[in-house]
């Protein structure tokens, strides 16, 4: 007797009657169950949080057809517009001789593609490729340009399905993660770290970032979102911002010699991490710098905080600075952020682009941080929306990325 063809259903997520069967798609998918040390996410019981905070998002589902339908894979996309490139100003056309105007933006809509899972008795039948494509139709629908999507360099599979499909690897970016201590870590004195309102941190996001591959184009939004808890800029001691706040407007007329920029997002709001797989050793280990703290506070020892059970991450997006001690800057701010943290979240994390001019002054610890991410990007459309850029996917490397929390 012949085996009955598995029909395969792609249709939208439904919240009500999908809910529970999705979870156990994530839950059984989840990176880790083989016993190596892996990171685990909890999505707190919504499998749309990843996306709910983006300007337009859709999850889908495959379903098997036939009297017991049962949910076997699941991927979710998101799109918004982005910023692919930059046009360089006119010679002559404003700025000063110290402070050239910035680059514009030449912005572009983007699909973003994430949580694509496929329970392990389904997989190499062609249900993730099914996703793929009817996501990135849906992305053609409202009017995106290109998809990309993230993985890490070590999933092979992930890489060989889009790989495969029309994606090609295009930026590298490291993922830095380090745990936030109990105690508070000494800011240097040489910098000032001013907490700025959100309308602030707009205009000089826009003034000084907007150029940056990825800053997305709704800005405000982001900073406006209840999960985006502060933004904080660092400047030398005693320079006139540090002395007396003169708005943002003043500030990029006059900046001082350096400074940097960051805001703070809480992925708490979303998902829950927890490291699984561990040895007993390493858990001891940890366990024993907690024990240690606590019985001697005064020696201030860096106690690793319980990351072997559900905790909260911050994440830092929209890193960027100016001047020559910017990297000195941002390790100043990281500093704050860390002691804000403190009783909030386990870990503080970022995300940037391997040629990062900052990225000395974010510290990693390895062993959190893991791989580093591939990014694989697609053009969906024959035309471009600007000609100055091309195919952004032959585009060169910028320095820097800008990594939207909202969809992490």
């Amino acid at each position: 007797m012949e085996r009955e063809e598995l029909i395969i259903v792609i249709r939208e997520y439904d919240a009500e009657s999908d809910r529970s069967a999705a979870e156990a798609v994530d839950r059984i998918c989840e990176v880790g169950t083989s016993g190596k040390v892996s990171l685990c996410m909890d999505l707190l019981g919504d499998p749309v949080s990843r996306i709910r905070h983006s300007p337009a998002y859709l999850m889908l589902i495959a379903e098997t057809s036939g009297p017991v339908r049962e949910i076997v894979g699941v991927i979710r996309g998101s799109v918004k517009i982005v910023a692919c490139g930059r046009k360089m100003p006119r010679q002559g056309g404003g700025g000063t001789r110290t402070h050239a105007p910035a680059a514009a933006p030449i912005y572009t809509k983007v699909g973003y593609i994430l949580g694509l899972r496929v329970l392990p008795s389904h997989r190499r039948m062609g249900i993730g490729l099914k996703l793929v494509k009817r996501m990135e139709e849906w992305f053609g629908e409202k009017g995106a340009e290109y998809a990309y999507m993230a993985t890490t360099k070590g999933n092979d599979a992930s890489l060989g399905l889009f790989t495969g499909c029309g994606y090609s690897k295009f930026r590298t970016p490291s993922i830095l993660v380090h745990p936030v201590f109990v105690h508070r870590l000494p800011v240097p004195r040489s910098a000032a770290v001013l907490r700025i309102h959100p309308a602030d941190a707009e205009v000089i996001y826009r003034r000084r970032l907007a150029a940056t591959e990825f800053f997305p184009r709704d800005i405000d939004a982001v900073l406006a979102n209840p999960l985006s808890v502060v933004t904080v800029l660092a400047v030398p001691a005693g320079c006139a911002a540090a002395e007396r706040w003169p708005g943002a407007e003043a500030f990029l007329a006059a900046p001082p010699e350096s400074w940097a920029i960051a805001s703070v997002w809480d992925c708490g709001g979303v998902f829950r991490l927890e490291i699984r797989g561990a040895s007993r050793l390493r858990r001891a280990a940890a366990a024993a710098t907690r024990a240690a703290d606590r019985a001697m506070p005064w020696l201030r020892i860096p106690s690793v905080p319980d990351l072997f059970r559900p905790f909260g991450a911050w994440f830092l997006y929209g890193i960027g600075g100016e001047g020559p001690a910017a990297e000195t800057m941002a390790a100043a701010l990281w500093r704050e952020v860390h002691n804000t943290a403190r009783g909030a979240a386990a870990v503080v994390a970022a995300e940037v682009a391997e040629m990062e001019p900052l990225r000395g002054g974010i510290p990693r610890w390895r062993l959190l941080s893991g791989a580093d991410d591939v990014w694989c990007v697609k053009r969906l459309a024959e035309e471009y929306s600007d000609g100055a850029v091309g195919d952004w996917t032959k585009s060169t490397p910028g320095p820097s990325i800008f990594v939207d929390p909202r969809e992490l």
